[in-house]
């Protein structure tokens, strides 16, 4: 017994021990692998115009997940009307919110890290419905990456991207 309990309080302090290296160096997202934590500078201040996002090719956001680590991945933006909006494809037989993990976070809960350049920005993301705001944030998104090929059985949530 005492053997047990000595190789699971050693596995409890390696795990500490792990989680207080990734929230120092961060471990963000890379590709499509997903990470954890975002670091760069905190911009607390609203923005009136997020057009200056189209210079990035992707953003990264980071979740809270139910098991109280964050959940970072990598994932399309585009503004559209000076407002920010992130995007998911779901392909054939996923439905929102499963199957995506980070749009899992979302629905449960909507608070979000967002990562742009050196940027962070906490913000909260609200489900568009209203079917002429997403029309025009497609459209915005088609013209920014017009080499992006989506099967039409695919289905793409949008997400507008609010300040706190």
């Amino acid at each position: 017994m005492k053997t047990l309990l000595n190789v699971i309080g050693a596995i409890v302090i390696c795990l500490v021990l792990l989680l207080v290296v990734l929230s120092i160096t961060g471990f963000g997202p890379y590709g499509n692998t997903p990470g954890l934590w975002h670091k760069g500078d905190l911009v607390t201040t609203p923005i009136a115009d997020w057009s200056f996002t189209d210079k990035f090719e992707t953003a990264n956001v980071q979740t809270r997940t139910w098991y109280l680590l964050p959940h970072s991945v990598t994932t399309y933006c585009a503004s559209y009307q000076g407002q920010l909006y992130l995007t998911s494809i779901y392909r054939a037989g996923l439905t929102y919110p499963h199957g995506r993990s980070w749009n899992e976070d979302v629905a449960r809960d909507p608070h979000v890290r967002i990562k742009l350049g050196d940027q962070l920005y906490d913000r909260t993301l609200t489900l568009v419905t209203d079917p002429a705001e997403r029309a025009g944030v497609l459209a915005a998104k088609r013209k920014k990456y017009p080499q992006q090929k989506i099967p039409a059985t695919s289905t793409i949530i949008v997400f507008h991207v609010l300040d706190n």
